[in-house]
């Protein structure tokens, strides 16, 4: 029992090495991804000019968290014309963009978004001005900004995010087409939408916080678990022999009983068989099926006798658990008495005792002691 015991505390402590540090969890390429739409203005950075140019902007984007801090998105955007021209689109620009959580840069990250976040936002961009005629151009763009984020519901799978950021054309204008930032060549954005972030396999929107394993510190105890555990199946076998050794001398017990009753010219008032039990168990094995046999066959060439079985156990566990035990036990040996032998219910009756102490091996008190009692 005590070396039970040690292996459940070995095994308990294998899995407790787990929370003394912890690892995010969900990093897999089809983990952490969003969908988001955002619309808002543009404006250009000429002083005389800022308020007068804006005009409306609108887009996509399609992103995903790589790590609580590193992300990137994929964003497309559509700038409205406001001027004569029929063209209803006259500037596109498609974007890879990478973000950066100050919070999870700066804290640790929780195991969930906090209700506010930020972010920085850089890329490099495609930007396309559509013209009458064949006069279209493409241009290289760069984007800057932040993203302030608030994230909504028990599992955060919306955010509302308000994304300020400067827009720069890289290339310029013609015909120089120098490459370079240039507060003449930027635009001002200040774009408001919401971002849905979908679940994994696992139902997850986000990474989960699991607990480390140091390999090396499990190895050392799933070694020690292993050597443990070759004691107690040893144990085990030796239990087994302990039983049939009980067996034995049971048997031996019995027909001693029976030739000196003979001997006496006697008739059988009482006649004893023990069935032995393992550890914690209830079921009959085999090997205890004689001693059953023995007294079936004794009421059945007897029917005017009853039969009381006594279950008892060994001290291992609580006085109710070992009580409950023991009726088991003794109700295990009436079952086979009823379903196999045929001997009626009526004439069996089951007391479970508790913890034995009829042998002085607290292990061979796992047993259930049928008792002939004569009734004429």
């Amino acid at each position: 029992m005590k070396k039970t015991i040690l292996l459940s505390v070995f095994a308990v402590g294998a899995l407790t090495i787990n929370a003394q540090t912890t690892v995010v969890e969900g990093g897999g390429f089809w983990d952490n991804w969003s969908m988001g739409i955002q619309g808002g203005a543009t404006m250009k950075t000429q002083k005389s000019g800022f308020f007068k140019s804006a005009r409306p902007a609108f887009g996509l984007t399609i992103g995903k968290q790589w790590t609580p801090i590193l992300g990137t998105d994929i964003q497309g955007m559509g700038y409205v014309n406001t001027t004569n021209s029929n063209t209803m689109i006259d500037a596109t620009d498609v974007s890879l963009i990478g973000r950066m959580n100050l919070m999870n840069l700066f804290g640790s990250y929780e195991g969930m978004p906090r209700p506010f976040e930020i972010e920085t936002v850089t890329g490099l961009g495609w930007l396309h001005h559509y013209a009458p005629g064949s006069d279209d151009t493409n241009d290289l763009s760069a984007r800057v900004g932040l993203n302030f984020n608030f994230n909504l519901g028990d599992d955060a799978a919306w955010t509302f995010g308000i994304k300020p950021a400067m827009v720069f054309n890289l290339t310029g204008d013609y015909p120089t087409r120098k490459l370079g930032f240039n507060r003449k060549h930027a635009n001002v954005e200040i774009l408001m939408g919401f971002t849905y972030h979908f679940a994994d396999a696992d139902g997850n929107r986000h990474f989960q916080l699991v607990n480390a394993v140091d390999p090396m510190a499990v190895a050392a105890m799933n070694e020690e678990i292993n050597d443990l555990r070759a004691v107690v199946a040893a144990k085990d076998v030796e239990l087994v022999g302990l039983a049939d050794e009980l067996l034995l001398v049971q048997n031996q017990l019995n027909e001693a009983r029976s030739k000196q009753a003979m001997a006496n010219g006697d008739t059988i008032n009482l006649v004893e068989s023990v069935v032995a039990f393992r550890f914690n168990q209830s079921d009959v094995e085999s090997s205890q099926m004689p001693s059953i046999e023995h007294v079936a066959k004794y009421l059945k060439d007897n029917p005017n006798v009853n039969v009381t079985v006594n279950g008892y156990a060994s001290p291992e566990g609580t006085e109710e658990y070992n009580l409950k035990l023991s009726q088991r036990r003794a109700d295990a040996v009436k079952k086979i008495l009823v379903d196999k032998y045929g001997i009626a219910a009526s004439r069996i009756n089951t007391i479970g005792h508790g913890v034995g102490d009829i042998f002085s091996e607290p292990a061979w008190n796992r047993v259930g002691i049928c008792t002939i009692d004569e009734t004429n």
